[in-house]
């Protein structure tokens, strides 16, 4: 497979891939009219082009000389160029010195401070000509365009690194520090990734926390998209359980494993050590027919690609995959969403459509530049799968963002959402076997109500409300205008009008149908989301959400954003409370509790899709919140061994009477894999009236009684008694320390 993924990287670079067209289209428009012989014109846009590509490549300061110097020239002979072209050159130009500024600053990979909004005092920025220059061109774009809400959100950032913010920021274009202020105190998550070594520079890539040898402490995968060996190297690091992390990538036998925009994780073969699953090609359409790698956990601290003997050595491009049991035999089975890219009419079509007020019912486009059908691998029980996604109904078309398995209706089938860029989104409900014998999936979006947002990306199943129903969560991500996404955040931070995606909550009706609540429950926002995940951040027993936020262009530096659920009715915005605001290119979001003190921790992928756009990965450590909770590992028997699937309901004694706390067995959001033992927030809890489990494979329900709160069990299927797991508390200092938190030896497991 390492041989076969480094020629797929020559022959990228062969073809000069970039990103520019989607980027920014209005300075293509002007590359796309060079001719030959050159004119004084076309030497100026040569040399604008040459200056982009630098900054593409990180080399801003370069970009910046050149492409000031264009500047110089089209002022002093404006008569060639219509007024826009200026206007996209002095963009270009403040963003490379902004470029420069932020590049120069965070080389050390310490100072995490100054990529978190607001810029803290320990942010601040040392070496300052970059952003001074920054700011001298932004002023000089609103001078003349006072409504280019893009321009004044950098103008404000740059401002920022250098502590002039708010005072020094003019007041016509001053963003209010106010709207930033988050709804409720959080407590501050403290960025640990370059104390543990954890900080890998890379692009933009997937992540996994998971315990991946069984030891009982968590550890950290991550991937990058592209396939130099160095910066893009698939990234394993083992937690010692003693303060400190490994990075075992060349004892696990993955050297050469490059490539792949996300990585999902399950124990396909039932042998108890969680495997891992690449898919890659994603957003390259016809060139992007590149393999994915199935890597089996071989249980030994080493991992071998079995992606032929397994039979999924389909290519197709994609970044969506992910795992369900949908047939309740035990054996884990894959959904692969592969990536049929729409035509860019159909695409342009699509989307006009759905800002359209006047249409109630859009007609959409459906019209494919490449074919590839998504796929569904059933689990043949030997270490193989077989394709059935035409046979079940899910060898759908659509350019697929994100998939997740659940059973919305609660009839014990495992349903799937599909969330498609451009297109209609789905949800296929789980009919199982018809008259025939045939596995069968309806769609049901209509009737459901499910459909949007048209522009889409992340998606999962989650209660957040506490009903005992899944409700669905899919994400927006407007691709119409990268370079100007940062003005539609500003729009809505500044209380204006705005025209981008938002991201849809759907409640479930508990009657096949949903209610969308995205305004009510304070959700409604141009959020830009691609990675995502949730998890009880506050252990108050309400999943909270974390979203990574960010597009191609270098302009969207817009920070990632963290909601809090309060108590299932709505929730609030404690981004900067939280200290998580982070300004980078937002990709794959992870939760697991990586030092055992029972609050859940984000492992965080940044980084972009350009050379120059690599950034380090970031571990937030989770203060905690003074509330109760439980760890609970599942071991199926007759169901999947890992449990996926399975269903928890939770009873605590509350001071009010009792309360009833749900949790579904997953990794959680489809960009990003979280731990699959469950870390359940029960708030202030007096004591477990009782932990009920519903196993996948056979829908018993086992009950158990006198489980302590604050403590971790395994629970095995048809087992008599949950069996308690005393683990060490973990000083996450980077040095070898541990504190112990429950008595015992670490890892060990007793009745």
């Amino acid at each position: 497979m390492s041989e076969r993924l480094e020629k797929i990287g020559k022959s990228l670079e062969a073809v000069r891939l970039s990103y520019t067209g989607l980027a920014d289209p209005g300075m293509l428009r002007y590359f796309w009219q060079i001719r030959q012989p050159l004119d004084f014109r076309g030497e100026l846009i040569v040399e604008a082009r040459a200056g982009y590509d630098l900054l593409l490549q990180g080399r801003s300061r370069e970009a910046a000389r050149r492409l000031a110097q264009v500047k110089k020239s089209v002022i002093a002979n404006s008569a060639p160029f219509d007024p826009s072209f200026l206007k996209n050159i002095r963009e270009l130009l403040a963003v490379s010195y902004l470029r420069a500024g932020q590049q120069e600053n965070y080389s050390d990979h310490h100072n995490t401070d100054a990529s978190l909004l607001p810029v803290a005092a320990s942010g601040i920025y040392t070496v300052r000509d970059g952003a001074e220059a920054a700011i001298k061109e932004y002023l000089e774009i609103l001078r003349e365009d006072p409504d280019d809400l893009t321009s004044r959100w950098l103008l404000n950032l740059a401002c920022m690194s250098l502590g002039e913010y708010p005072e020094k920021v003019p007041k016509p274009w001053l963003i209010p520090p106010g709207v930033f202020r988050s709804a409720y105190d959080m407590k501050r998550f403290k960025d640990i990734a370059p104390q543990l070594n954890l900080d890998v520079t890379a692009l933009a890539g997937g992540s996994v926390i998971e315990d991946f040898d069984g030891d009982g402490y968590l550890d950290v995968m991550t991937s990058s998209l592209g396939f130099d060996k160095e910066r893009d190297q698939l990234r394993y690091f083992h937690n010692n359980g003693d303060g400190t992390f490994s990075d075992r990538t060349l004892e696990a036998g993955l050297n050469g494993i490059t490539g792949g925009l996300q990585i999902s994780s399950a124990d396909y073969n039932n042998d108890g050590c969680v495997d891992v699953f690449i898919p890659r090609g994603a957003w390259l359409g016809r060139i992007g027919h590149h393999p994915p790698s199935l890597l089996r956990n071989n249980c030994d601290g080493t991992f071998t690609d079995v992606t032929e003997e397994a039979g999924l050595m389909t290519l197709h491009p994609s970044q969506t995959a992910v795992w369900g049991d949908f047939d309740n035999d035990g054996w884990i089975d894959l959904f692969i969403g592969n990536e049929s890219m729409p035509t860019y009419r159909a695409l342009s079509i699509n989307i006009e459509l759905a800002a359209s007020p006047s249409i109630n019912k859009p007609i959409y486009f459906f019209d494919y530049q490449d074919l590839s059908p998504c796929q569904l691998f059933h689990n043949n029980g030997d270490g193989t799968f077989t394709d059935m996604a035409n046979k079940v109904g899910l060898g759908v078309l659509g350019w697929v963002k994100g998939a997740a398995w659940g059973d919305y209706n609660n009839d014990g089938l495992p349903d799937l959402y599909i969330s498609r860029l451009g297109e209609p989104n789905l949800l296929m409900r789980n009919d199982g076997k018809d008259a025939s014998g045939q596995w069968k999936f309806t769609d049901v979006t209509e009737q459901a109500g499910v459909s949007e947002p048209i522009q889409s990306y992340a998606c999962w199943f989650w209660d957040y409300d506490n009903d005992g129903w899944l409700d669905i969560f899919v994400s927006g991500y407007s691709i119409e205008d990268f370079a100007h996404q940062a003005g539609q955040a500003t729009a809505d931070y500044l209380g204006r009008p705005f025209t981008a995606e938002t991201p849809r909550l759907y409640r479930n009706n508990h009657d096949g149908s949903f209610r969308d609540v995205t305004r009510e429950v304070g959700l409604h926002h141009p959020l830009f989301s691609m990675g995502g995940n949730y998890g009880d951040l506050d252990n108050d027993g309400y999943p909270d959400l974390y979203l990574g936020t960010g597009g191609l262009d270098y302009r969207a530096l817009l920070p990632n954003r963290m909601f809090r659920n309060n108590g299932g009715k709505y929730f609030q915005d404690v981004t900067t409370s939280a200290g998580v605001g982070h300004l980078q290119k937002g990709q794959a979001v992870s939760f697991g509790d990586v030092d055992n003190d029972g609050n859940q921790d984000i492992y965080a992928v940044f980084g972009g899709v350009y050379p120059g756009d690599a950034f380090q990965r970031a571990l937030f450590l989770n203060p905690g919140h003074k509330n109760h909770w439980v760890k609970l590992k599942l071991e199926g028997v007759r169901s999947n061994r890992a449990a996926i699937g399975a269903r928890i309901k939770i009873s605590v004694n509350v001071k009010e009477g009792i309360r009833d706390i749900y949790s579904t067995v997953s990794t959680g959001g489809s960009f990003g894999s979280s731990s699959l033992q469950q870390e359940i927030g029960l708030g202030q809890a007096t004591s477990i009236r009782a932990v009920e489990v519903t196993w996948p494979a056979t829908g018993r329900t086992q009950t158990f009684e006198h489980l302590r709160m604050d403590r971790s069990y395994i629970i095995r299927e048809n087992g008599s008694a949950p069996e308690t797991i005393n683990l060490d508390r973990l000083n996450l200092s980077g040095e070898a320390k541990r504190t112990k938190a429950v008595p015992g030896k670490s890892g060990a497991a007793s009745k």
